[in-house]
């Protein structure tokens, strides 16, 4: 294909966007408000999962030991349990520290009446997990250790935490698809009714001898100019959107603030960007491209 073919398919499919411009508009609008749709649900997915990860952080497992356990051994435990695949960080906590924490959190002073410390052999490893549904395979490994006289474990919030993943993931990819099949299907419809539109033109243009390549591509062109376009409002305004919604939640509902916590917009449009754009320029192509291969007979 000459270089001037290109240019002026180019030419021809950026014309034909504005020269039926209320064909391109409705076709736009249909993006826009479909990636306007799959933005809102990925930002909320992303969110809501950032906000079980958050919680997920704070679910741990206690390892407590045997009496008489030496110190030695203690520190080899401690080694093993890091070193483990599901394990994030291990806190040592020793028998001093669980006492501490215990007068300060529980008895004030009234703490003053103990010479003792009741916790001597309460020393024990706090494990907080990278992954909480792997949380029984951690608890068997630990378990079997040497030394090790209990395990203390969440397994309701291990499990409804988990769960909740899962329920995401299957509702988020359910979501997208149905997305997706709506706006091929509309920009599909879109570009079929400007086709019939010019069919006149499309006839003229297979009677002086333009090839098959040379009618469809500034359709192809067209539908890939305004699936870009519709991609770019929705991110517009999402972005616009975004912090002003983030604002009012946590004025609105600030007794919340320690349990809602969202992620910056720059940390949401890291993957949404270019995840939406694609989208968009992948949907004009693939409506316009089936469309015209179906409904053009040329």
């Amino acid at each position: 294909m000459k270089i001037s073919t290109l240019f002026y398919v180019l030419g021809q499919g950026i014309k034909s966007t504005f020269k039926n411009k209320w064909f391109s508009l409705a076709s736009i609008a249909t993006i826009s408000a479909c990636l306007f749709l799959f933005g809102l649900c990925y930002a909320v997915v992303m969110n809501f999962q950032y906000m079980v990860k958050t919680a997920e952080e704070g679910v741990s497992v206690t390892v407590f030991f045997d009496e008489g356990i030496s110190d030695e051994r203690i520190a080899e435990i401690g080694t093993l349990i890091i070193n483990h695949t599901a394990v994030s960080k291990a806190n040592y906590i020793s028998a001093e520290a669980a006492w501490e924490s215990f007068k300060t959190e529980y008895l004030g002073e009234y703490a003053d009446g103990f010479t003792e410390n009741p916790l001597e052999n309460s020393m024990n490893y706090e494990v907080y997990l990278n992954d909480v549904s792997r949380q029984a395979e951690l608890v068997q490994y630990l378990e079997g250790m040497e030394g090790v006289r209990q395990v203390n474990k969440s397994e309701i919030t291990a499990n409804t935490l988990s769960g909740m993943n899962k329920l995401i993931a299957y509702v988020s990819v359910g979501i997208i698809a149905i997305l997706l099949a709506v706006s091929v299907f509309l920009i599909s419809n879109t570009v079929m009714i400007g086709i019939s539109v010019r069919k006149e033109e499309i006839a003229i243009m297979k009677y002086i001898g333009a090839t098959d390549f040379f009618v469809r591509a500034p359709f192809i062109i067209e539908g890939i100019i305004i699936g870009a376009v519709g991609s770019l409002i929705p991110l517009a305004i999402i972005y616009v959107v975004y912090n002003k919604v983030i604002e009012y939640i946590m004025t609105r509902f600030a007794i919340l603030t320690s349990l809602l916590k969202f992620l910056p917009v720059e940390e949401i449009f890291h993957y949404l960007f270019p995840i939406a754009l694609v989208l968009g320029i992948g949907i004009g192509f693939v409506g316009s491209f089936a469309t015209v291969r179906r409904h053009l007979r040329v």
